[in-house]
């Protein structure tokens, strides 16, 4: 068993630099939280304020049935309001969802230096733990592994063996799952893409592993802090653990707020941890192309009168995301709103 001394810069080189993760840390014995991943106040999980959710459950297999229309309808409701929902009778299999949730421990499971290798890696797959840990004053109780996807043969040569396949068929299945859910919401504002423009505003694509190890004092720390997720259409892969918490009042994710002008909100969500056992979610991210424009959609801007954003390219948005701390939804804010005027409907019209 590891010895680790208590002094926050030791704990620091142990978790992030040589990539052990909060996972080598519970391993060592770990009896109490450390000081590094005690959150404050406002940032802790007050289960007295919480309540379970109240949507239903969609079913998706009713899409192509009588019942098309109701279910749109309650996919199209669940985004302007919360911005989550849960789907079920969908195209991917539940064996397939039970072999990636194995996969996912069994990836976390492997030793440490068979994980490290992923650290700073070269190809399109990155081993971290928490999120930005170089510019965060208190950790996250998470180590993740981000698989980007390029293009099949890349995946399937560079992401990790002990869980690239079922990761990338995950993958092709949730995709197709994201598409319709999108091609739904988009339709209902009245606004019409071909294929070219639909592509680009999910042609990236994104699989994480995420791993909270049980923690000794779940109520000082979080598996992740308040965020709202970047990208288009996020589906999300939860174990029988749970620990997903969403700001109701806000309520998806922040591109679809902006490409709807509002109307489809981009709600705050966060990970509580657990003392029992420790748990898996499997995300997997569509998102714009990094060349794309990323603005409200000119037929909601002449329709309501108003643009409520303004248009950024999308590899700034992504730059920024990735080099800043979780901070709500204060990206959104800063980058899609900011202090500029909003825009004039000649400039939304061009091109």
């Amino acid at each position: 068993m590891a010895q680790i001394s208590n002094s926050s810069d030791s704990l620091y080189n142990f978790v992030v630099r040589d990539g052990n993760g909060i996972k080598g840390l519970v391993d060592s014995g770990l009896s109490d939280v450390p000081k590094i991943y005690i959150q404050p106040i406002n940032n802790r999980i007050n289960k007295l304020n919480s309540k379970p959710c109240e949507i239903q459950p969609i079913d998706l297999s009713k899409l192509n049935g009588p019942e098309h229309e109701k279910v749109v309808d309650e996919i199209v409701r669940a985004a302007e309001t919360l911005g989550f929902f849960q789907v079920v009778n969908h195209c991917v299999p539940p064996e397939l969802l039970e072999s990636l949730k194995d996969s996912a421990h069994s990836f976390f499971n492997l030793p440490p230096e068979e994980k490290v290798i992923y650290r700073n890696s070269a190809s399109n797959t990155r081993y971290k733990t928490s999120f930005v840990p170089e510019l965060e004053k208190v950790l996250e109780w998470k180590d993740y592994i981000n698989m980007v996807y390029s293009c099949d043969e890349d995946a399937l040569q560079h992401w990790p063996n002990i869980c690239k396949e079922v990761a990338f068929e995950y993958l092709k299945l949730s995709s197709n799952i994201a598409r319709d859910l999108l091609k739904i919401l988009i339709d209902k504002l009245g606004v019409k893409l071909d294929e070219s423009k639909m592509e680009s505003l999910i042609g990236m694509k994104m699989v994480n592993m995420n791993y909270y190890p049980a923690c000794p004092n779940p109520e000082l720390t979080a598996g992740t802090v308040r965020h709202s997720d970047s990208g288009t259409i996020t589906i999300l892969l939860q174990d029988g653990i749970g620990g997903l918490h969403v700001k109701s009042e806000d309520g998806s994710n922040d591109e679809k707020e902006v490409l709807s002008n509002g109307k489809y909100k981009s709600a705050e969500h966060r990970v509580l941890t657990t003392s029992t056992q420790s748990r898996v979610s499997v995300p997997m991210f569509s998102l714009p192309m990094l060349t794309e424009r990323i603005g409200p959609f000119p037929e909601l801007v002449k329709k309501d009168g108003f643009a409520g954003y303004r248009d950024v390219l999308w590899k700034d948005y992504m730059d920024n995301y990735f080099r800043s701390s979780h901070d709500g939804k204060n990206r959104i804010k800063r980058l899609f709103i900011g202090k500029t005027p909003i825009h004039r409907l000649e400039r939304l019209f061009k091109g």
